[in-house]
């Protein structure tokens, strides 16, 4: 997945449109660095990240409410 593919599915899961790119480039660094300081894939760290960051995209949006 590239960092543009990345930054839409980031948008359906609740990101701000502007911050879409950044945020994923940032995610894309830490499941870098999480794959090899953590002896996993990077497939398995990024799904990782996306799900926590998911996770507190919900909690923001049920406060909204």
């Amino acid at each position: 997945m590239n960092l543009a593919e990345l930054a839409k599915v980031l948008e359906r899961l609740g990101c701000p449109a502007p911050k879409s790119a950044v945020m994923a480039a940032q995610l894309d660094k830490r499941a870098r660095m999480d794959a090899e300081q953590r002896g996993t894939g990077y497939d398995a760290a990024l799904q990782r990240l996306v799900g926590l960051m998911a996770q507190g995209w919900a909690a923001t949006a049920k406060r909204e409410r």
